[in-house]
């Protein structure tokens, strides 16, 4: 009896040590946390700048900033200072909070495409290596 006591011990020890070294769960560090950085691109590459969401000010809206250079992209844009979340998934950016400076639509994999104004095309995707 004593022999089945240390081996049930000695096996919730080895999978308590294996659980903390990430041997059976998921690290902490493995988790992908959202990004709030992201890249504006004009069709196709043709020029590109930086667009960061901050902080939530009330439902469906956020904080934005747009770079100085985001103006070569689509002017007007650098006046955009809040990131709204439509219920039909589709994003605005503002300079009230409501009339919108451009509208994106979810994109094909990662991402958002612009659809008004018509044109240029811009494309909205999280940067990573902004936030490494």
């Amino acid at each position: 009896m004593k022999a089945l006591s240390v081996l049930i011990a000695a096996t919730a020890l080895f999978g308590g040590v294996q659980m903390f070294q990430g041997g059976g769960g998921e690290s902490v560090a493995d988790e992908t946390v959202p990004s709030n950085s992201y890249k504006l691109v004009a069709n196709g590459d043709e020029g590109a700048c930086a667009v960061t969401r901050g902080a939530t000010i009330s439902d469906g809206l956020s904080l934005l900033t747009v770079a100085p250079n985001c103006r070569r992209l689509l002017p007007g844009i650098e006046r955009a200072k809040f990131w709204r979340d439509q219920n039909d998934g589709t994003v605005a950016f503002s300079a009230n909070g409501i009339d919108p400076i451009v509208a994106f639509s979810v994109a094909d994999g990662d991402g958002y495409e612009s659809y008004a104004p018509a044109t240029p095309l811009l494309s909205l995707a999280g940067d990573r290596k902004a936030d490494d």
